[in-house]
C-alpha cells in the first residue's frame, strides 16, 4: 500500500482506506480528501427524547443555511422539550423546531448561529444506479464531542420508489429513493447526509427499516430534490399561510374544539409542540371516528397542523355541527378520520 495514501487516510480518521488508496491518481485522492473535509463541518449531531422509552435518543442532521437551519428526519427523538445539537466543531446549541412534514418524514430545526458552513439546496446533485456515494452520520452515537462523524462509502444499487407495503417496508415516505449497498441506516444515522464523491449533497439518510417477514434491513437515502419544495415551505413559514388567511374570515359563533370531540393533546411544553393525542374519552365523537392515543394530528379539514396550537386555531374556524376531516399519523401509516358530534 502507498505509504502517503495510508497517512492521508489515517489523518482523515476514516474507515475506507481501501477506497481512498485505490484512487488512480494523486489528484483524485486530493479531490476525495477535499470532499470529506468540506462536508464534515456541515453535519450535526442531535440529541433529544427517546431514552426513557428504551429507544435511541440521538440522530444526525445536515446544515442547509448560513443562519443555522438544519434538515433532519422527523422522529420521536425530536419529541422533546429540549433538543441539543452539536456542530462539527464541538459547539453545543439548543435547537428549536421550525416545522415538519410527516408525509415526507422530515423536520427543520434552527440554531442561533451566523455564517454556518452548509449545503445549498439550490445546488443539489442527483445520482443513478452504479454511482459511488458517501454517507456522513453519527451512527451509534460514536461522536459525542468534537470528534468527526462516521463516514461510509458504497454504491447506489437502484433508484426506485419506496413503497410502504403492509408487513414489509413500512415508511410514511412513498417517493423515489436511492437504495444502497452499504449498511448506512443504523441507529443514529437517520438525518445524515448522502453525497457524491465530490461532496455534493444528493440525499438524506432514511430511518432504520426492516422487513417484518424476512428480517432483512433496507439501506436507503431520500433524494433532496424530492424534499426541496417542502423544505422551502417550512423555512419560509408557508405551512401557516392557509391558517393565517382563514383568520380573516368570520368565525362561527359555536366553533368546534377537541374537547367537544372528546380528545385531548399532550401538554404544550414548547411553542411548537407536535399535536399528539394524549387521551380519548370512551364513547366520544373522536373515539367513534377511530381516533386513538398517540395519534399525531397532521391535517384538520385539509390544512396542515404542525403544532398543538395550529390544531386549536384551525378548529376555531369550523362550526361544531360540521363533519370534520382529520388526518392522523399512526406509526408509519396515515389514517383519514371524519369526526362529527351528532
Amino acid at each position: 500500500m502507498n505509504r502517503s495514501c495510508l497517512r492521508l487516510a489515517m489523518a482523515l480518521g476514516i474507515w475506507i482506506i481501501g477506497s481512498v488508496c485505490g484512487a488512480k491518481s494523486e489528484a483524485q485522492i486530493m479531490r476525495f480528501r477535499s470532499a470529506i473535509t468540506e462536508t464534515l463541518p456541515k453535519i450535526v449531531k442531535i440529541v433529544g427524547s427517546g431514552g426513557s422509552r428504551g429507544l435511541e435518543a440521538y440522530q444526525s442532521g445536515v446544515l442547509i443555511s448560513a443562519e443555522g437551519h438544519v434538515l433532519t428526519t422527523w422522529s420521536y427523538v425530536l419529541d422533546s422539550g429540549v433538543i441539543t445539537l452539536t456542530t462539527g466543531e464541538g459547539f453545543k446549541h439548543e435547537a428549536t423546531l421550525v416545522g415538519f412534514d410527516p408525509k415526507l418524514d422530515i423536520a427543520i430545526l434552527k440554531i442561533d448561529v451566523a455564517d454556518a458552513p452548509h449545503f445549498s439546496i439550490d445546488n443539489i446533485s442527483t445520482t443513478e444506479a452504479g454511482d459511488r456515494v458517501l454517507a456522513f452520520s453519527n451512527l451509534y452515537n460514536v461522536a459525542t464531542g468534537n470528534e468527526p462523524v462516521s463516514i461510509q462509502q458504497g454504491f447506489v444499487s437502484a433508484v426506485s420508489n419506496l413503497s410502504a407495503i403492509r408487513g414489509t417496508w413500512q415508511s410514511p415516505y412513498q417517493g423515489t429513493a436511492y437504495f444502497l449497498d452499504a449498511m448506512t441506516n443504523n441507529p443514529g444515522a437517520t438525518g445524515g447526509a448522502l453525497t457524491d464523491r465530490n461532496g455534493s449533497l444528493i440525499g438524506l439518510i432514511g430511518k432504520e427499516m426492516r422487513d417484518s417477514r424476512t428480517g432483512a434491513w433496507l439501506n436507503f437515502g431520500v433524494p433532496i430534490g424530492e424534499l426541496k419544495s417542502s423544505i422551502r415551505a417550512i423555512i419560509d413559514g408557508q405551512q401557516q399561510s392557509s391558517l393565517s388567511e382563514r383568520d380573516t374570515n368570520p368565525r362561527p359563533s359555536e366553533p368546534m374544539s377537541l374537547e367537544l370531540m372528546g380528545a385531548w393533546l399532550v401538554p404544550e411544553i414548547v411553542k411548537r409542540t407536535p399535536p399528539y393525542v394524549d387521551r380519548v374519552a370512551a364513547g366520544s365523537a373522536a373515539a367513534k371516528a377511530g381516533m386513538v392515543v398517540d395519534d399525531l394530528i397532521i391535517e384538520v379539514d385539509g390544512v396542515m397542523t404542525p403544532s398543538s396550537a395550529d390544531v386549536t386555531q384551525r378548529l376555531k374556524g369550523i362550526d361544531r355541527d360540521a363533519a370534520v376531516p382529520i388526518t392522523v399519523q399512526r406509526g408509519n401509516q396515515f389514517v383519514e378520520l371524519t369526526v362529527k358530534l351528532n
